[in-house]
């Protein structure tokens, strides 16, 4: 494997670290600024937003330069958004230096995928793209617990300095180590767009939006929960994180492996045993033991989702997989941006902060139904022997998961 995959591996492993180590640190963010928790999680919220909207507007620009030029361009908005929240004076400038920072993550991810099959033999494409997006799953096992230690212990300013200074190694790396590659001919957007006139992609990413966005819910306001309500002391949220962390990375390996086998069973699985755990976190959230065991369940079951619902929207865009893959990695921040909100409003609302668990339950379960739905409607279309509204035709090429 070439030693850019590392570059690439290097960035990934900075924005997953930002993405979910805010979390963590959610308590000592609002007692800095003298704001509520619930007003804290705006930061999930408005990190998710940006990359919604920022994965396809950034992916399109992509398109007019080179590759290695557009990832060098992600990694400095990277750099620049994560000195901007360390050193930020008021909570708005935190807030603005988050979105700036998001803005890198879906593009970096979709375009990363591209660069990393193209740097080696077709029959080890998978393996490449596998290797790079191991820099998100070990970010969610070190990175982030780790960042998280560092934050309770000497400020969460420097964390995020030490994030900032990850994003200028990949950007070292990146312009270093990949090698120059001509910009992509012959995109079209008209095309791309013709791909979300399919129901069954816009069903997938609503699922996408629904399912992870149930996992969202519990975790953005899992430091208060499990200080509050569990009783742990604030170091232990550092290795609960290192639990969840391990969990996604089991449930991905395990969704990967049996999405190809029995995609549809496989969701509805996921999906059903995810609202089972969360409506139970309600209850083990006050007890140590049975709290840790939900965390790493919660992890494993919400990433198990995550290849069967990319493959699903792959399968049915596979004409114009670049700006549906980018949009799918935006539905998964959308979904946290909106249960990061929903779960706020019900802890401002004086339920109790185990009352996202209960929002969460909710979502995973809308997306069981439309899991249910989309099945639904693909039999009917196979039975009449048509096809979905807005497919096209064309190669798929490999595009690897969130």
């Amino acid at each position: 494997m070439p030693l850019a995959l590392l570059a690439l591996a290097t960035g990934a492993f900075g924005i997953g670290t930002t993405e979910f180590v805010i979390m963590g640190l959610l308590p000592e963010v609002a007692d800095d600024f003298g704001v509520s928790i619930p007003t804290a999680g705006h930061l999930v919220t408005g990190y998710a937003l940006g990359v919604m909207f920022g994965a396809p507007l950034m992916t399109v620009l992509g398109t007019k330069i080179s590759r290695k030029r557009m990832l060098m361009l992600l990694m400095g908005l990277f750099v620049v958004g994560n000195l901007l929240s360390a050193l930020a004076p008021s909570f708005g400038l935190m807030l603005t230096g988050r979105v700036v920072a998001s803005l890198a993550h879906g593009a970096f991810f979709g375009i990363g995928s591209v660069v990393a099959a193209d740097l080696v033999a077709p029959d080890k494409r998978a393996g490449a793209i596998s290797l790079m997006f191991t820099g998100l799953t070990v970010a969610n096992v070190v990175g982030v617990p780790l960042g998280t230690l560092v934050g309770q212990s000497l400020g969460w300013r420097v964390t995020f300095g030490i994030v900032a200074a990850l994003g200028v190694v990949g950007l070292l790396g990146v312009a270093k180590l990949v090698p120059d590659m001509p910009k992509p001919e012959g995109v079209r957007l008209r095309h791309e767009l013709a791909a979300l006139k399919n129901v069954q992609v816009l069903l997938a990413m609503a699922m996408t939006v629904l399912g992870f966005g149930g996992v969202f819910a519990a975790i953005t306001y899992v430091a208060p929960m499990m200080t509050h309500v569990a009783g742990f002391v604030d170091g232990s949220v550092t290795w609960l994180l290192v639990l969840f962390g391990l969990g996604m990375v089991g449930g991905n390996l395990v969704g990967g492996k049996y999405a190809d086998r029995a995609l549809m069973p496989m969701l509805y699985v996921s999906l059903g045993a995810l609202a089972v755990v969360l409506a139970l976190f309600t209850l083990t959230a006050h007890n140590k033991i049975a709290a840790a065991v939900t965390i790493a369940l919660v992890g494993a079951l919400g990433f198990a989702t995550v290849p069967p619902l990319q493959k699903r929207v792959l399968d049915h865009a596979h004409g114009a997989p670049t700006l549906a893959s980018a949009l799918n990695i935006g539905a998964f921040n959308l979904g946290n941006a909106l249960s990061a909100w929903l779960g706020g409003l019900v802890i401002a609302a004086g339920l109790g902060y185990t009352a996202p668990n209960w929002v969460g339950a909710v979502l995973a379960a809308a997306a069981l139904a439309l899991a249910v739905l989309s099945a639904g409607l693909e039999r009917r279309e196979r039975a009449a022997g048509t096809p979905s509204a807005g497919t096209v035709t064309a190669e798929r090429p490999t595009v690897a998961t969130h």
